[in-house]
């Protein structure tokens, strides 16, 4: 098993499994990424994503991570925010995603990060067990609040 940076030529590979992942998630109608979108992020002149994968032995990809850079005020220092984890049905449960949050927390030892931190659906159980085993705990007192569609540029624009 093999986890290394994403390259260039893993966008396609990584865009289709974003699209799986949005199926397993009941959202693919929000799945809307391009390859384009998904190099200049990843790739372009100041990338502010960053993503590892990990290679089955015949060399097919088996899973994605992608993430960035968040701070905390309270730590003064950055942490990892990971957008999406992402394993193949058929390689769960061989160690793959396990190995990319590993990966993960190594980047945030080596580089001096307090925080490794994500979002996982209520009603996804097996990945709320695996993220149990792995050591973390839910923030139960924190909820998510997002402005995206039409409230993001109307709150934008609405100067009261």
């Amino acid at each position: 098993m093999t986890v290394r940076a994403m390259v260039p030529a893993d966008v396609p590979a990584v865009l289709g499994m974003v699209r799986e992942l949005a199926a397993y998630e009941k959202s693919e109608h929000e799945a809307a990424m391009t390859d384009q979108q998904l190099h200049g992020a990843l790739f372009g002149a100041a990338p502010a994503l960053f993503g590892h994968v990990a290679e089955a032995e015949d060399g097919a990809l088996a899973g994605f991570a992608v993430w960035f850079l968040n701070f905390s005020t309270w730590r003064g220092t950055h942490g990892i925010y990971l957008e999406d984890l992402y394993v193949r049905p058929e390689h769960r449960g061989s160690g793959y995603g396990r190995e990319l949050l590993r990966t993960l927390a190594e980047v945030c030892v080596t580089r001096g990060y307090s925080r490794l931190e994500w979002s996982v659906l209520d009603w996804n159980a097996p990945s709320i067990e695996f993220y149990r085993a792995a050591g973390a705990v839910p923030m139960d007192e924190w909820t998510v609040f997002r402005l995206t569609d039409d409230a993001l540029p109307g709150f934008a624009a609405d100067r009261r």
